[in-house]
């Protein structure tokens, strides 16, 4: 699991809650169940109003996908492709077919069943891509559903703040409560600017990410079962696909000791 999404929100959450403290202010002051509810309940429902039933479903699903992404590595698709393309130059596509059945990606396996299958190789590649673009688009639709809660979501905080602030100006008579509602009131617009920057904002940043590392990673399956189709040499097809692969950054040399 790639953690960045636990680890920036929690840093984000700590930033915020530490600097209250700092400041003398205290943390559970802005714990407020009404404006919270409003706030994210008018978000959830904007945001569901702005698009279909069926968008709005999966959003528990995009949610954990988005918080416990696998880390995608390249390195497993290259691996595979290249043991399987040694087999395939010494025994020929239908030795595959036992292997593919174990496989564990299912973009890749799909590919290589339709490889083993005969099927020609411009028509492979165009059935790949156009589930790689399939994908692609729902891929759009999570994001853009979680962008589009970003946006409400200070909106709606501050219909809250109004709210609260019609309800201060109802109770002027009794001074000793101003102070307090002034104060809930204006927590709705802070949990709409928090939550639209440190929650769905970011989600959609990461599930757009995850979406183009997926997809990159599918690409590089299609010319893997491409290079295994066409009998290329294993070292060649290993080559070919770490070049698509960005580099990992090199690690930082140690410091020379001082004479």
């Amino acid at each position: 699991m790639d953690p960045a999404s636990l680890v920036g929100i929690g840093i984000a959450l700590l930033a915020i809650f530490v600097s209250m403290l700092l400041e003398g202010g205290d943390p559970m002051s802005i714990m407020l169940l009404p404006p919270i509810l409003l706030v994210i309940g008018g978000t959830l429902g904007a945001g569901m109003a702005g698009g279909m039933m069926r968008d709005t479903a999966g959003i528990v699903t995009l949610f954990k996908r988005a918080m416990t992404s696998p880390k995608l590595e390249g390195s497993t698709v290259i691996n595979t492709v290249v043991k399987l393309a040694d087999r395939a130059r010494r025994e020929g596509m239908l030795a595959l077919e036992d292997e593919v059945k174990k496989v564990q990606d299912p973009f890749l396996r799909r590919g290589l069943e339709l490889a083993v299958d005969g099927v020609d190789s411009d028509e492979l590649r165009d059935i790949l891509e156009l589930e790689i673009e399939t994908k692609r688009r729902q891929d759009k639709v999570g994001a853009k559903l979680f962008a589009d809660m970003g946006g409400f979501a200070p909106t709606i905080g501050i219909i809250g703040t109004v709210l609260g602030l019609v309800h201060v100006l109802e109770n002027l008579a009794d001074p000793t409560e101003l102070g307090h509602l002034i104060a809930g009131a204006f927590v709705a617009t802070l949990m709409g600017v928090l939550t639209a920057n440190v929650l769905w904002l970011p989600l959609a940043n990461r599930l757009r990410r995850i979406s183009d590392l997926e997809a990159e990673q599918m690409h590089l399956a299609v010319e893997g079962v491409l290079a295994i189709q066409s009998g290329l040499n294993p070292r060649l097809v290993a080559q070919k696909l770490r070049s698509m692969v960005p580099a990992e950054p090199a690690p930082a040399a140690p410091a020379k000791k001082a004479a």
